[in-house]
């Protein structure tokens, strides 16, 4: 039977980067997909002793992108097994009233439109073939509130809710479906969100052993590794140094 092939969004780096690697170990191909070419032909080249890779400089945000890569995959990656929905981010950590539309629309035009053209553009094909997986990265901030995650929170929430109606659609057609929601991991995630200030990123993981990216591959591979008739319906993990905040209280004088 030949290696079954999972297709990764923002394979660039962190999450997806950490998957690409684990999946590849274990004799996957891959379709590695991002916005940043360079980073790619890293990846194709250091993968490339191990499994067969085929690359897609993709900006998930452009639905008719999305789809004209889907539709042209050479034949022998055409037939998806695995969608890893990693692509995502977060921008800006100000309240509601401050913050900026401009990263509003950009982490909904990721988290959830992005997911959505991926998500669309692959899964008649799993259905077609009886078989399939959608891995979608959720993330804890879509159960538990905290200051500044307002949006993103938002869009992760969204990622839960479609991950549970997804699989009820899905009754017969043998296509998994799995929200994985990690806590606090040390990755390039707040350089992202703090635009690049390398200085406010670091004291987000400063004192803290964080999850690494290594440990969210393991995990997603774990859910992908199971027999075909168990569906992970989802998974939570933090690091040990996270847990979760009592109700706050704003107290006059």
């Amino acid at each position: 039977m030949p290696s079954q092939i999972a297709f990764i969004t923002g394979a660039t780096s962190g999450f997806g980067a950490a998957c690409a690697r684990r999946f590849a170990a274990e004799g996957w191909r891959l379709i590695l997909c991002g916005r940043r070419q360079e980073r790619l032909d890293e990846l194709r080249t250091e993968l490339a002793a191990t499994t067969s890779v085929h690359t897609l400089s993709l900006d998930v945000r452009d639905e008719a992108a999305v789809n004209a890569a889907v539709a042209t995959l050479p034949a022998e990656f055409a037939a998806v097994d695995l969608l890893v929905n990693n692509a995502g981010l977060a921008l800006g950590l100000e309240p509601a009233q401050r913050c900026s539309m401009q990263d509003w629309q950009g982490m909904v035009d990721t988290n959830i439109k992005g997911l959505l053209y991926c998500t669309r553009a692959i899964l008649p094909g799993m259905v077609e073939r009886n078989r399939g997986h959608v891995i979608n990265i959720g993330s804890v901030a879509g159960t538990y509130p905290y200051p500044g995650g307002n949006v993103y929170g938002a869009t992760k929430a969204f990622v839960k809710q479609f991950s549970l109606n997804l699989r009820a659609d899905l009754l017969g057609a043998n296509v998994r479906v799995t929200n994985i929601e990690p806590g606090m991991a040390e990755t390039e995630f707040s350089r992202v969100r703090f635009k690049g200030n390398d200085d406010k990123a670091d004291q987000v993981y400063q004192g803290v052993e964080s999850l690494s990216a290594e440990d969210v591959a393991d995990t997603i591979y774990w859910a992908a590794s199971r027999p075909a008739r168990v569906n992970i319906n989802s998974i939570e993990l933090m690091p040990i140094c996270q847990a979760f905040s009592p109700f706050a209280v704003s107290r006059e004088g």
